[in-house]
């Protein structure tokens, strides 16, 4: 018999096995296939209101093993099995916006944030978004970098001014892929002038027609109510998506809000659905922070993401910034969460 060398190896090479039938063939490592090259993120800024150029998608990645394939299924922070999520493909040419409304009627939540944010990651994946501030404190303007204080166009004068047109308000983001419809504090005057108007709750709906073939997807930042601006938005929307503080008083809201989306979908909007439930500013370390998940899934189920935002300093440096944490911190936890939130919506709308 052949005695081991000093690295460990018999001499030759090769592995000795103790059958009479002599030496296995040394194993050959099979080398993995090259990947695909990444396509870059389209940089050129979209001229206002001709159909803006549809961003660059990355080239989506070889698809990974479905969960139930693997020996272990990943438990996420909600306490239910990860999903498989697919790279987003391409999207198919003259379909319709999706308009989805970021609205809960208690502050603080993340829906500015989560705006910014999800707007940008579908951009990333070569969806054309539009971003509407229908907050009158302009905050998503502002997470923009943007001053709305100084702008003399804003979503207020489309709103209420028929001599406006949409192109003339909607401003490049910053963002490749991505525009905005900015706001102020012109918009608080409209909630009063619109109770005289006809049709009043169809207004930014109507206003918002030009751009449902111009872009993929219609994001709107609602303002911390549930007055006649919110009203308008779910009437204008698709879905709605429900950023929820992972604190307990966070829930206590939530079942007046959903009875405010009942009322819409009976009475104004027929289609309007709630696309799922955002757990935001999550701490998994705290014991309270675990209830509360717990309590947001019993109550809430499938509706809940899978997908669940932590707290991080990141999204606040990002703010001061003035640009997506997808851009600023493009390779931390926060910018991978919401662009894994971007997968998870597009599945859900059946745009994966």
């Amino acid at each position: 018999m052949r005695q081991m060398t000093d690295a460990g190896t018999f001499p030759g090479g090769g592995w000795q096995s103790g059958a009479a039938a002599g030496e296995m063939p040394p194993m050959v490592r099979t080398p993995a296939p090259p990947r695909a090259p990444q396509a870059p993120v389209g940089t050129s800024e979209p001229l206002p209101f001709e159909r803006p150029a549809r961003p660059e998608a990355a080239e989506p990645a070889e698809p990974a093993a479905p969960a139930e394939a693997a020996h272990e299924v990943e438990i996420g922070p909600t306490g239910r099995p990860m999903p498989f999520l697919p790279e987003p493909g391409p999207v198919a040419e003259g379909g319709r916006a999706r308009v989805i409304s970021m609205c809960n009627q208690k502050g603080g939540v993340g829906k500015t944030t989560t705006t910014i944010n999800l707007g940008a990651s579908l951009a990333e994946y070569g969806r054309r978004v539009l971003l509407v501030d229908f907050d009158p404190q302009g905050s998503l303007s502002v997470g923009l970098g943007l001053n709305p204080q100084g702008m003399d166009l804003t979503i207020y004068n489309l709103l209420m001014q028929s001599d406006v047109t949409l192109e003339e308000v909607v401003v490049p983001s910053g963002v490749p892929g991505m525009d905005l419809l900015p706001s102020n504090i012109d918009l608080s005057a409209a909630e009063v002038q619109l109770v005289h108007e006809v049709g009043r709750e169809q207004t930014l709906q109507r206003v918002l027609g030009p751009a449902m073939e111009a872009y993929d997807v219609i994001l709107i930042d609602c303002q911390p109510s549930l007055g006649l601006l919110t009203v308008n938005a779910l009437t204008a929307s698709d879905g709605v998506i429900v950023p929820l503080e992972c604190e307990y008083f966070a829930l206590r809201g939530v079942a007046l809000l959903k009875t405010t989306i009942d009322k819409v979908r009976e009475r104004l909007n027929p289609k309007l659905s709630i696309d799922g439930v955002l757990g935001t500013m999550y701490d998994g370390r705290t014991l309270h922070g675990r209830e509360v998940m717990e309590r947001l899934v019993q109550a809430w189920g499938d509706t809940v993401f899978h997908t669940v935002i932590r707290r991080t300093v990141k999204f606040s440096d990002s703010t001061v910034a003035g640009e997506p944490i997808t851009s600023y911190a493009s390779s931390s936890p926060g910018a991978a969460a919401y662009r894994q939130l971007a997968k998870e919506v597009l599945v859900r709308c059946h745009d994966a």
